[in-house]
């Protein structure tokens, strides 16, 4: 929730067994609020309701019960948590006011045990803290996905590259098989062309005749038989060939295509429908504001003569008011009857016309913004469908290759069977054979063994021919894995040089706010906090993916002596006061750095008794004009150097 859409509403607060709280309800106006109080009167219990509220676990339940409960009323919205006390600590239930209440727990919500500050005072790692809410480990998640699909397609390519040096000694042998099965069928049909040309008259014997004329017929239709599953393997072979190409160019395709994780995907849905909950909170906001403009502009033209006439009706007590709505040069307030010149109501409409096209400019940027991310993941969706089709035209592919090649399979059977009849009449026939046969019977051994050898050639020609396809399909990937290769590494030459500016970035800010901050509080002996950023890029460490270290962050302490002497300490060196003001100028930037005022309306302070009353002031001060809400617990003596002007809260 931004920060526009509660501006000017009050924050009720319905709280119940939260810390030392048995039961309160307190109303924050827009603005500064202290908690005046002594300890141990609920201020910072109240505080813990409000984190609470926003979503936060951190929240103690009161000692006496299992359960606590806050409820927000804000803007039109409730919002309820329930914080139920666990054997691990306490759990937050509930919708509350924040999706997500990292960020402020580190740099809004400041009370004593917050994270920033600790890791400050304890000498904690600063690295983690700084960077969590720019969610560097998703960028080292992405790191890991690169290298891993650089190492695969890495592989790949090195397996490709064998096979490339592996092709030419195949082709040799492709040819050579080639040149030796025409040589076999060129031989083979010169040897049933001359038992075709032999037209043997048989002069056996009338019992014996019948019977070779029968095995001889039969030899030769096996024969025929023989060489139709021989073509026939061939043919399917060729079809194998075909697909197996086919499959090649897919599969190429299929791998070209970017990935596109799930977690991507829902991250542009949510993204998508966050923006879409803007868009519609800002078009409702544009038009109730469009209409107090116009009827303000109407009143001011004399029109709405109905609301004169009411004013007109009212009892005597309350005075001649319609006599006095337009007198001279003023113009009097239809909602409470004050009297203002009409310039000033017409530069507050102006004001509301400047905001009104600010909203409406902020909206026309929302929409540019839904606009992309939506043809993004319309983007990821048309890669799905087209990887899904991909898919499954490969695997009907695969099945064609595999019915063809038991095809394949059942022909040779039949290819073989043919064959070991053709040797069974061969025999029978030299039974029955007479001197007069024996050329004929040999030529037909000669054919058989043809035969036999132009089948053993063919087939491993076939073999050959598919190692030669395969290796020739995986080629084809090899400028595709190429291309894929130089897209992930500059995917990670970009997401490591994106951690490292935005690491830097952030030291920058960091140092910078500090530096502010220490000039409001105009401590004497501190002359500056800075952080220091040690790149160790050779060395990162994963723990694991939403834990990464890799650079150094190291506070340094610049002090001065009353003589002017200035030197540079550590954190563990100051005293406890020292660390304390440290830790809370450290969590204070981080709140300047990462903008929290953007989305998270309220900003709680407390445990400030290590800064004097006038300093916490000037702080108050300073930060007044960033959170919609500033609530600061206080001590009664700390809380006179605040302006009477500041909503003060006594009683909790």
């Amino acid at each position: 929730m931004g920060s526009l859409s509660v501006a000017g509403e009050v924050a009720t607060f319905t709280v119940e067994k939260i810390g030392g709280i048995d039961e309160t309800t307190v109303e924050v106006p827009p603005g500064v609020t202290v908690l005046r109080g002594r300890n141990a009167t609920n201020r910072t219990s109240f505080l813990q309701a409000v984190m609470a509220a926003h979503g936060s676990e951190w929240a103690s339940v009161k000692g006496d019960a299992d359960q606590g409960h806050v409820e927000l009323s804000l803007g039109g919205e409730t919002y309820t948590r329930t914080m139920t006390r666990t054997a691990e600590g306490v759990a937050g239930s509930g919708l509350g006011l924040l999706t997500d209440s990292t960020v402020a727990d580190l740099f809004a919500f400041l009370l004593e045990d917050n994270e920033a500050r600790r890791a400050v005072e304890q000498g904690d790692d600063l690295r983690e803290i700084i960077m969590r809410p720019v969610d560097v480990a998703s960028i080292h998640r992405q790191i890991r996905a690169a290298e891993q699909r650089k190492e695969e397609i890495d592989a790949e390519l090195d397996r490709i590259a064998s096979l490339k040096r592996d092709l030419p000694d195949l082709e040799r042998q492709q040819a050579d098989l080639r040149d030796e099965i025409t040589e076999t069928r060129n031989e083979l049909q010169r040897v049933e062309e001359r038992i075709d040309e032999r037209n043997v008259d048989f002069r056996t014997t009338q019992e014996n005749r019948e019977e070779l004329e029968t095995a001889l017929d039969e030899l030769q239709a096996t024969r025929s038989e023989l060489k139709r599953v021989r073509d026939d393997i061939q043919s399917e072979q060729e079809s194998i060939a075909a697909l197996r190409d086919e499959r090649g160019r897919l599969a190429v395709e299929r791998s070209g295509l970017p990935e596109s994780p799930d977690e991507r995907l829902e991250a542009l849905e949510s993204d998508i429908e966050r923006l879409r909950e803007r868009k519609r909170e800002h078009s409702e906001y544009t038009t109730r504001l469009q209409n107090v403009i116009g009827f303000n502009e109407e009143l001011l033209a004399g029109e709405h003569r109905e609301i004169t006439d009411a004013i007109d009706a009212k009892p005597e007590s309350v005075g001649d008011i319609t006599d006095q709505l337009y007198q001279g040069s003023k113009t009097t307030c239809w909602t409470c009857g004050s009297r203002v010149k009409p310039e000033r109501i017409e530069s507050t409409l102006q004001s509301m016309r400047d905001h009104l096209q600010e909203t409406v400019s902020e909206i026309d940027d929302i929409e540019d913004e839904l606009d992309e991310l939506t043809a993004q993941r319309d983007d990821i969706a048309e890669t799905r469908t087209r990887a899904q089709e991909l898919t499954a035209t490969i695997e009907e592919v695969d099945v064609e290759i595999e019915r063809r090649q038991t095809t394949v399979t059942d022909l040779r059977e039949r290819r073989d069977n043919l064959s070991a009849r053709v040797g069974e009449l061969e025999e029978r026939v030299t039974s029955l054979r007479t001197e007069e046969f024996d050329e004929v019977l040999d030529l037909h051994t000669k054919a058989n063994e043809l035969e036999l050898k132009l089948d053993r050639l063919e087939s491993e020609r076939d073999e050959v021919s598919g190692e030669i396809a395969d290796i020739e399909s995986e080629i084809r990937r090899n400028d595709e894995l190429a291309a894929q290769r130089e897209d992930v590494v500059e995917e990670l030459i970009d997401l490591r040089s994106r951690i490292d500016r935005l690491e830097a970035e952030a030291t920058d800010q960091f140092n910078e706010k500090m530096d502010d901050l220490l000039d409001i509080l105009g401590y004497g002996n501190i002359e500056r906090i800075w952080l220091e950023r040690t790149d160790t890029p050779d060395d990162p460490v994963h723990d694991s993916d939403d834990s990464v270290t890799g650079s150094t962050f190291t506070l340094h302490v610049v002090r001065s002596t009353e003589g002017g002497t200035v030197y540079e300490d550590t954190v563990g060196h100051l005293s406890e006061s020292e660390r304390e003001v440290t830790g809370l100028v450290f969590a204070l930037a981080g709140y300047l750095v990462h903008d929290v005022y953007e989305e998270v309306p309220f900003m709680l302070l407390d445990s400030l008794e290590a800064i004097d009353a006038e300093r916490i002031a000037s702080l108050v001060e300073y930060f007044a004009e960033y959170p919609p809400y500033l609530v600061v617990a206080l001590l009664p003596e700390d809380a006179q150097a605040l302006p009477d002007s500041y909503n003060r809260i006594t009683d909790i």
